[in-house]
């Protein structure tokens, strides 16, 4: 029996000559059907649009053979928003298929430094995909421009910077200048020379992006972390607790208060001692001779949480966040040379797979942060917003979390609200809090996390170390959270205690 010429066919093809006669009678026979010009499926039952997306640069390979992709295409990788793609190729006319349409047009063959892509195409080299996009283009009726506008050239060049460098950005223009009178580009690259120069604050040149002008003048920040900023700001704005005013507490009370505030703030980051170590420590100066560092991280904590002055000090604009930020850290890490106390870090730093914002972005990212932290009404959401603004650009090489924290409570303290603490049985709720916003845009969890923690602050009694001990005793406050985790084992609020 003749070999079915069909058998081997991927899921979806283009027909051609030698196999139309065998498509007619699969079609006639339910076998396959049709879902484009000369384009047939296996798949009787998914959308269309789906089996295409599938299979997508196979087709392009085979409607459009040794073709160069090119233009926006070349650099954003996939279709545009309207299903283009966009190739240099022979082929006169736009190839429809479901959800996709092939817009080709004439144009200089693959250069030595353009990539074989998939199926037999090419794909053009980031040099050439940069000065054909400089090109001005027009839409079609509803269609996208063939290349991309200003602001999205600019933001593009500036994820170069942010990935590689200015030295990645200058190699683009080396390579660009090489390859311009090569595909009759010299007027595209004298405008992309322009650009890459504002860009880098080197030359003149009108920028039009909001990211550009903020590259430009030397403060750029990173664009990922406003769409958090926003979206916590946003829950903030509608969702914010009611305020917490602040329980009149003695002189001993709130400096018992300050105590427990240092001491789980060093703890949750793996600064640990027992309680009576750690508030000979604060109280009586006893420095323990194998750990004077740490001890200095709660001392100097410490310190700073429990001084009136220090801690109703609130940002009134950028500049000013940033002084206090610098030097309350310098106070904090005043030990560690090593962790460049005072300073904003000079290389990137990460915690798992988050990799936090790069060390020339953070000046430019606390300053946009701050315009969304202006505009806040309470001192709730500020000090929510605060603290993960802190968290999020991670400005220093140690110490994040505790200066997080205290920008935090500096908030509620200036507006005599209760402050918040995270104590080590709830270290984990936290840390899961701040990840969903973190990792997946989901600012709910920490708001409702840092409500709670202010609540069960506001009902513990801080009369004296004893009676403040005892309660937190109560309520699970001192166990590990992975023990508490597999214990099931919750903070809860405390049973009051008298004092003794």
């Amino acid at each position: 029996m003749p070999k079915n010429p069909l058998d081997g066919l991927p899921e979806v093809f283009v027909s051609n000559a030698a196999i139309a006669s065998a498509v007619s009678r699969a079609v006639a026979q339910g076998r396959i059907r049709q879902i484009g010009t000369k384009l047939y499926t296996f798949n009787l039952d998914d959308p269309p649009e789906g089996i295409v997306r599938r299979s997508l640069w196979e087709l392009v390979a085979s409607y459009v053979p040794g073709a160069l992709i090119a233009d926006r295409t070349a650099i954003e990788n996939r279709p545009a928003s309207d299903g283009s793609i966009f190739v240099i190729s022979d082929r006169k006319r736009d190839i429809v298929l479901p959800g996709i349409t092939i817009r080709s047009r004439s144009g200089l063959p693959p250069l030595d430094s353009d990539r074989p892509f998939v199926g037999g195409l090419f794909l053009s080299s980031t040099a050439r995909a940069y000065l054909d996009n400089m090109a001005s283009s027009r839409k079609r009726g509803g269609d996208v421009s063939r290349t991309l506008t200003r602001v999205e050239l600019e933001s593009r060049l500036d994820d170069v910077v942010r990935r590689n460098g200015a030295d990645g950005l200058n190699a683009l223009r080396d390579e660009a200048k090489r390859i311009a009178p090569l595909i009759d580009r010299e007027t595209e690259y004298m405008g992309l020379d322009r650009l890459i120069g504002a860009l880098l604050g080197t030359r003149e040149d009108r920028l039009a992006s909001e990211r550009g002008k903020a590259r430009g003048a030397g403060t750029p920040f990173d664009p990922g972390r406003l769409k958090l900023f926003d979206a916590l700001h946003a829950e903030l704005r509608s969702t914010a607790p009611f305020s917490r005013p602040a329980e009149q507490r003695s002189a001993e009370a709130r400096s018992v208060l300050a105590f427990y505030e240092a001491y789980f703030s060093n703890f949750i980051e793996g600064t640990e001692f027992d309680v009576a170590e750690a508030a000979d420590i604060v109280f009586n100066n006893v420095i323990p001779r194998d750990r004077p560092e740490d001890a200095h991280d709660v001392l100097g904590t410490w310190q700073t949480v429990s001084d009136p002055v220090e801690m109703v000090k609130t940002p009134r604009d950028p500049q000013m966040l940033l002084a206090l930020m610098q030097s309350r850290h310098a106070l904090l890490m005043g030990e560690r040379p090593d962790k460049q106390p005072g300073h904003f870090k000079r290389e990137a730093n990460r915690a798992g797979s988050t990799l936090f914002v790069a060390p020339d972005q953070v000046e430019g990212t606390l300053a946009r942060g701050f315009e969304y932290y202006q505009s806040l009404d309470t001192p709730f959401a500020r000090a929510v917003f605060m603290m993960f603004l802190v968290s999020e650009v991670h400005p220093f090489v140690d110490g994040n979390g505790r200066i997080a924290r205290i920008m935090m409570n500096a908030e509620l303290v200036a507006a005599g609200e209760e402050r918040i603490i995270i104590p080590t049985v709830y270290r984990n709720n936290y840390l899961t809090a701040l990840k969903a916003l973190s990792q997946n845009a989901q600012p709910t969890p920490i708001i409702r996390t840092l409500d709670f923690a202010r609540k069960w602050v506001a009902a513990v009694p801080w009369s004296d170390l004893e009676t403040a001990r005892r309660a937190l005793e109560s309520c699970h406050a001192f166990v590990d959270p992975t023990e508490a985790d597999d214990r099931g084992i919750r903070l809860r609020l405390p049973i009051r205690f008298e004092s003794r």
